[in-house]
């Protein structure tokens, strides 16, 4: 591949990928949109005023009808009011962010630092404030013959305001309670995960998946981590690029979500056609893993397919400690499980391979396969729901879902090593004769769907 090719790819897949890590740091803070807000309302209350008192006062003596004493006790009370409301608003979301972080799992807390109807309501009331109490400065009380400048406008809009804010709030007490449900919660999990799951899945229509992927060979050189931290994602086109130019090939050794420690292999690099590298082709290699591999300090959804399944298995194994002891919310866990299960079974999991432009593999991404995702799931809720009849059940109800759904031998293999595991669990139990009977129905409708047959199994209410 000639350099000419590669170069304006490499910059472009560059540019690409820093503006959706920057898009998705934007979204998971909570004070992007209200600063933008506050930049807003202060230009806005500058502005608007000021434009204002070069318009003829008939077109605008309609709007308010009082003085400029009118006008600032409406500015300052609208003022004095929306301060107050932020402080509870910022109150009441702190409290929500500790309830989630205590009682569910604190990997929750970007999930609600995420919600776009907090951010906006925020938002709105510091805005609201801050529009206030800039006009109210415009407001100028006639002296030495001069008439009084009243903004009638920008003071009718600062009412305006204030009733969409006492709407809002009203609106945002309502949303709250609905955020704090585990139901709105393990939704809005799910869905998050899916859309991540749609969102890979476009990026690696150009990929090969899984048995094609290359082996590093034994004298291959091991690329270590600048920093330490999660490994958030890879930018695979700036990685190709880079290798291609030096005819090399680059294998991940670790996949996104997995923590780092600076100075341990991330990757294995070896030269296409065998051989030793040269010093200058190590130090392109190196470079280019610097640019393209995102280190931070928490897992973010962006490329780690897995998150999803990793909050929802914390918050079972939370609902399952002895401090909270609610096995209803960890079988309720194991059905939002089944459904992302259930979703990725029919997807491309597993490494990828990336090529250039002459089809060559160039890079090997480790993503996890249907096995990886499936342990993630059930492994921990079986283990600390061991003992639990309810929890016991769930899990062979979600394998009995998947079975139903995948008909790849290999998921097929997965769901049969995980069924005698959860079986030996049972067996190992103190379970009582109804319980275990129930249990093991559960185990042979398992096994039918894995034979295409659904058998139905008599429910115990849950």
């Amino acid at each position: 591949m000639a350099l000419a090719e590669v170069v304006p790819v490499t910059i472009w897949a560059a540019v690409k990928g820093r503006n959706a890590w920057l898009l998705d740091l934007i979204r998971s803070r909570l004070w992007p949109v209200p600063v933008i807000g506050v930049v807003t309302a202060a230009a806005t209350g500058f502005l608007l005023p000021y434009f204002e008192g070069r318009l003829p006062t008939p077109a605008t003596e309609e709007l308010f009808g009082g003085g400029a004493a009118a006008a600032r006790g409406v500015l300052s009370t609208i003022a004095a009011s929306m301060i107050t409301v932020t402080s509870l608003t910022f109150s009441l979301t702190l409290v929500t962010l500790q309830l989630a972080s205590g009682q569910f799992s604190p990997r929750l807390l970007r999930t609600f630092a995420r919600d776009r109807f907090v951010q906006r309501t925020l938002a709105l009331f510091v805005a609201t404030f801050v529009y206030a109490l800039t006009v109210l400065r415009a407001v100028r009380s006639g002296r030495d013959g001069q008439a009084d400048f009243i903004p009638q406008v920008s003071v009718s809009l600062a009412y305006l305001l204030a009733l969409v804010s006492a709407v809002t709030l009203v609106v945002f007490l309502g949303h709250l309670v609905r955020q704090i449900r585990v139901e709105t919660i393990l939704e809005t999990v799910q869905a998050e995960s899916i859309n991540v799951a749609d969102a890979m899945s476009s990026e690696l229509d150009d990929a090969e998946v899984d048995g094609r992927a290359p082996t590093p060979p034994s004298d291959a050189v091991a690329i270590t981590a600048e920093r330490t931290g999660f490994l958030l994602g890879v930018d695979e086109q700036v990685l190709v690029g880079a290798v291609a130019r030096v005819d090399g090939m680059v294998a991940m050794d670790r996949m996104p979500g997995e923590w780092l420690v600076a100075g341990t292999p991330v990757a294995l690099a070896w030269p296409a056609a065998g051989g030793n590298f040269e010093t200058d082709a190590l130090d392109c290699i190196r470079r280019s893993l610097v640019e393209a591999v995102r280190i931070g300090e928490e897992r973010t959804p962006v490329q780690d397919v897995a998150y999803g399944l990793r909050q929802l298995t914390d918050v079972a194994i939370k609902a399952l400690s002895p401090g909270i002891n609610d096995p209803t919310t960890a079988v309720h866990v194991l059905g939002n499980s089944s459904a992302l299960l259930c979703d990725f079974a029919d997807r491309r999991l597993g490494p990828t391979v990336h090529r250039d432009h002459d089809g060559k593999a160039r890079v090997v991404i480790l993503r996890p396969g249907f096995g990886d995702l499936l342990e993630l799931a059930v492994a921990q809720p079986r283990r600390y729901g061991a003992a639990d009849a309810q929890v016991q059940a769930g899990l062979l109800r979600l394998l009995r879902d998947l079975a139903w759904r995948t008909s790849a031998p290999e998921h097929k293999s997965e769901i049969i090593m995980q069924l005698r595991r959860s079986r030996r669990t049972v067996s190992s139990q103190d379970f009582d004769e109804v319980e275990r009977d129930h249990l093991e129905c559960l185990a042979v409708a398992v096994d039918e769907a894995l034979a295409g047959r659904w058998q139905t199994v008599p429910g115990r209410c849950g």
